[in-house]
């Protein structure tokens, strides 16, 4: 079964080198597993923002290509991220 992983944080200060990080790592997700990442922001907050991965399949291998991806994004890495999966209903 196909999940969506919802992942959200909080940036204040350098924003727009966190924005290009952000951007390059969506990039190399895509390339690595071929599931094209988004990237949103709060309507309400510019400063929350959310990065949308569906649909993934093998949640193990997207994870994982996360977890490398921010080895080389400092900025992004050192936020706080909140990881919510969600799933359809039956």
């Amino acid at each position: 079964m196909a999940a969506a992983l919802y992942l959200y944080y909080r940036v204040q200060d350098n924003i727009l080198p966190i924005r290009q990080q952000a951007e390059t790592l969506l990039a190399e997700i895509e390339k690595t597993t071929g599931i094209k990442g988004r990237l949103l922001r709060r309507r309400d907050d510019d400063q929350t923002w959310m990065e949308v991965y569906e649909p993934v399949a093998d949640a193990d291998a997207l994870q994982q290509a996360l977890h490398d991806a921010l080895a080389t994004r400092p900025l992004l890495a050192a936020l706080a991220r909140h990881a919510e999966w969600f799933v359809p209903l039956d």
